[in-house]
Order: C-alpha cells, then structure tokens, then sequence
C-alpha cells in the first residue's frame, strides 16, 4: 500500500537521508575527536571540561585525530580570566606542507578591563597576510561561547555564537585561487606571544598572575572525514556531492548568507571591527584583488 508522505516531510527525510550518507563526525568528548599535541602535563580534565594551562614553562596545544574537507567545525570555549595580556589562545583548520590552507581564531589576551580582541586571517596555497580584528560584544572570559568554522565549495564563514564574523568566498572566477582540494586537521593551542599580541606587544605578559587558563567542552565536528591513503583529489571527490549522494554543506541555501546573517555581519563590522587588512593602504598600497571583489 503507498502512503503519501507531506512535501515537508520527504524534504526533512531526504535531509536525514544525507545527513547518513555524509558519514559524519560529531561528539562532544575530546579523546574520541582530539588527542594532545604537546605539553600534556599543561593538560586537566574535570569531567566533560578540559583546560590547557600556560605557565612560564609551557603552553599547550591539542589537534584532531582526523582530517577533515568541508563542513562545520565548533568549539565551545571560555577564555583566561583576568590580566591575560601577552597570552594567544587559538582555534584554526589547517592543512600541511609549504602550501597549506589555514583558518584562524586567535584570541589576543590583554589587561583586565579591556576588551578581549579576535584576530582572524585565511591562508590560502601558504599564503596568509589577511587579518582582520575585532573586539567582542561580550566578555569571553566568563562564560563559554561556541566559535564556528563553516566551510565549503563556495564560502568559509567564521561564527561566534553562530554570528556571522567573517566571510571568505569563492572568487575562482576573479582567477583567485579557493582552498577546497587539502583536507584540513583542526587545532587550539595556548601560547605567550607577548612580542605582539597585546597593543603590538607594548604590554608583556605578568608571570605573576600565571598560570593562565583556557577551557573547553562541546566539541563537534560535522564534516566529512578524509582517510590518510587518499590523495587530495580523491578526497575532494569523495567529499563533495553527486548524483549518488548529497552533502548538507552543498545545498544551495549554503552557497553565501541569507539575509538575516548578512544583516548580522554588517553589524559586527560597523560596530565592532577594529582592523581590516582590506583597509590597511600602508601594509598594501594596491588593495589585494579579493577587497575589490568581495560583498563582504
């Protein structure tokens, strides 16, 4: 006997239809994604939280035990409390070699009162060199906030609180080169750069208030999984949609922000931005190609 099934319903079917055939990766514990990258005795876990510890010693740093190409990566994390100036804490993707691809949160500690700054750069084919900074709307320090990397075929987006922060799109067309052919490992790691985080390192890092602490939980990862046997093109293959399957990240509502998130990007930059490489005429006198192209 047929039952006809609601179009909304066979919609929302099909979405957990694809949803199985991505073969994703999601978890909220660590050892089942993360596995320690140096300094494990800088390490405490306290049930589901985890905290990396910088002291005069060492810092800490943790990546996945996979790679991983398109989709959405989220970490929710609470930042050093207190005088954290000189100190990074850093959430990225990043790929290997000479010519990787890179997409940061660098979270640039300072003195207490002052607001905590957000650097965010793309690198793409190694190179780099496209920071943007901007001070958060709240205070990362006391209380956890979930930072987002969405990325496909068409855009990166940075999320903070699943705002919209930043927007890196696809200007292939412009003959500007996109990183979607190197699958990419996700990493966090605190560090004293007190050479140049905080007021471009005119503010050192007081030992005396060490040791400093970031904290973590709810990790997740929803993004296809790359084997390490697989060469960069067939992973490329292998993680992008056809007529066999659909990923979630390729439906075309995915392909830029909608309105609402566009409205919300607007505002970050009107009012919180404090640095654009797209506006800095001293560092790039003739403005890199992609600043005359992109809506954002």
């Amino acid at each position: 006997m047929a039952v006809s099934v609601p179009a909304n319903m066979s919609v929302f079917l099909g979405f957990l239809v694809g949803l199985v055939l991505v073969g994703l990766v999601s978890s909220a514990k660590f050892d089942e994604l993360f596995q320690p990258s140096w300094a494990l005795d800088h390490f405490a876990h306290e049930g589901e939280l985890l905290k990396l510890k910088l002291d005069n010693f060492s810092g800490a740093g943790f990546q996945s035990k996979s790679k991983y190409m398109f989709g959405k990566v989220s970490i929710q994390i609470k930042l050093v409390e207190g005088d954290s100036a000189g100190t990074v804490t850093a959430f990225y993707m990043s790929s290997d070699g000479p010519t990787h691809n890179e997409f940061d949160f660098e979270f640039l500690g300072n003195t207490t009162g002052e607001p905590y700054t957000v650097q965010t750069n793309v690198y793409v084919n190694g190179v780099g060199n496209r920071e943007q900074r901007l001070n958060l709307w709240f205070d990362p320090t006391t209380d956890f906030h979930t930072y987002s990397l969405f990325w496909n075929q068409r855009q990166v987006v940075f999320m903070v609180d699943e705002t919209p922060i930043r927007v890196h799109t696809n200007m292939e067309h412009k003959g500007l080169p996109f990183p979607k052919d190197q699958a990419m490992g996700v990493y966090s790691s605190i560090w004293n750069a007190d050479d140049w985080a905080t007021q471009g390192g005119r503010v050192k890092t007081d030992w005396s208030h060490a040791p400093f602490f970031a904290s973590y939980k709810n990790f997740e990862i929803d993004a296809c999984e790359c084997p390490v046997s697989l060469a960069s093109a067939d992973n490329a293959k292998k993680c992008s949609s056809s007529a066999e399957k659909r990923y979630w990240w390729d439906e075309p509502t995915l392909s830029e922000l909608n309105l609402h998130q566009s409205h919300q990007l607007m505002w970050v930059r009107a009012k919180h931005m404090v640095y654009d490489y797209c506006s800095d005429t001293a560092r790039f006198p003739v403005i890199p190609v992609e600043c005359e192209h992109h809506r954002h």
